[in-house]
């Protein structure tokens, strides 16, 4: 440890506070007055939190009994999978008992440098805890007696200033995207949906009501290509070890949550998709996750193949990708409707390719418009991962004064 940084427990640096969730039988306890942080809305945060999926009334707050955790407060998930996850709250809010927090004493910690501080030390935190890797826990008097080095506080606001412009960056990124996401669908509804550009021309009926004069109303089965995927035997290595095909499965899509996909955590060798049902997917291709998590989207950036969890469909120069994505999430309540199964909800291939499509003309407009939305989408996504990756390497090397400042140019 530098000679001018200082260990501490993290007692010592603010208040720990465990949260609390107000019991079913009190439906009054949730309502609209504070977000209610649970594990589950982490995947919706990168490092900042400004809503919740939940909310708690006046009358929760009050019967709660719990401290209101102010702005800048540390918030670690210390049960369960996600056990060492962390966020930082730029809203005051409230969380279940899952979470242990900490009001930082400003005097001591700047607010910033100690949520990357913590998580610098998610390995730390896992070790800690007990339970098994299942169902990992860590209570608050062993969090609360976590141990952290900190170097003076001018040296921690200068490390956090480097590390939350990234992270600034990030999330300006993802807002963008989601703007754009929001811009190509109804861009794809004001085409396809409402007919915007032919509303003063000739409109003939059809399975889909009334459309364009000229369109046509197909199944998607009919004008595109769909296919499925399969998973090489797991006890052959041969099939797995140095794979260099992405080999996706429904995980990929929910963990990245992205438009544009960015890889997959297996890949699988050249003999192990010839030894498969799985077949090798173009660029450009849209995977749709189709069991358990159904409805799940993503568009290939190079070759790949799937699981059987997945039907995946090719554009062609009769359905663009920009038309096929937007059909696929227009439709998405539709599509989860022609779902079934006991043990879980999986739409089948020829339930899929049934579905109904309006095949039309006269939409280079649309095709150069969406096209212009989704190559901002994809660069956007591109450069966040960059970003990520600037600041997952400097951060364990700034905490630990690996790299000074003084050896940083920051441009």
């Amino acid at each position: 440890m530098p000679q001018n940084w200082k260990t501490y427990k993290l007692v010592e640096v603010g208040k720990i506070i465990t949260g609390k969730t107000p019991s079913a039988k009190n439906p009054e306890h949730f309502g609209n007055e504070l977000p209610f942080v649970t594990p589950t809305d982490f995947k919706n945060y990168v490092k900042n939190v400004s809503f919740a999926e939940r909310n708690i009334s006046k009358e929760g707050v009050i019967a709660l009994k719990t401290k209101i955790l102010p702005i800048d407060s540390i918030i670690v998930t210390c049960i369960g999978s996600d056990m060492g996850k962390v966020v930082l709250n730029q809203i005051p809010c409230l969380t279940n008992q899952q979470i242990n927090s900490i009001v930082p004493d400003k005097s001591i910690v700047n607010p910033h440098f100690l949520y990357y501080k913590i998580v610098s030390e998610y390995s730390t935190l896992r070790t800690l805890a007990t339970g098994g890797s299942t169902m990992p826990i860590l209570n608050k008097s062993e969090f609360e007696n976590i141990e952290i080095s900190l170097p003076p506080l001018p040296e921690q606001r200068a490390i956090a200033s480097i590390l939350s412009a990234l992270d600034d960056k990030i999330e300006l990124n993802l807002q963008m995207n989601k703007t754009l996401e929001d811009m190509a669908m109804a861009l794809y509804k004001h085409w396809f949906v409402d007919f915007g550009p032919f509303k003063d021309g000739t409109f003939v009926e059809s399975e889909l009501g009334m459309i364009p004069e000229g369109w046509e109303v197909k199944s998607i089965g009919e004008v595109i290509e769909t296919i499925g995927g399969g998973t090489p035997k797991t006890n052959v290595p041969e099939y797995w070890e140095n794979g260099e095909i992405d080999w996706y499965s429904p995980t990929d899509l929910t963990s990245s949550n992205t438009l544009f996909s960015l890889g997959t955590a297996k890949k699988i060798t050249k003999l192990g998709l010839q030894k498969s049902s799985s077949r090798l997917l173009p660029p450009g291709s849209l995977l749709m996750s189709s069991r358990a998590t159904i409805g799940a989207l993503t568009i290939t950036r190079k070759e790949a193949c799937t699981n059987q969890g997945f039907i995946s469909m090719i554009p062609n120069e009769i359905v663009s990708i920009y038309q096929l994505h937007g059909w696929t999430k227009y439709n998405s309540d539709l599509i989860l409707s022609k779902a079934n199964g006991s043990t879980f909800k999986e739409i089948s291939k020829s339930e899929f390719r049934a579905l109904p499509i309006s095949i039309g003309n006269n939409i280079e407009s649309f095709e150069l418009q969406s096209k212009s939305i989704y190559n901002l989408i994809e660069n956007n996504i591109l450069e966040t991962q960059t970003l990520k990756e600037q600041r997952d390497s400097l951060l364990p090397k700034l905490i630990s004064e690996e790299i000074k400042l003084k050896d940083q140019k920051i441009y």
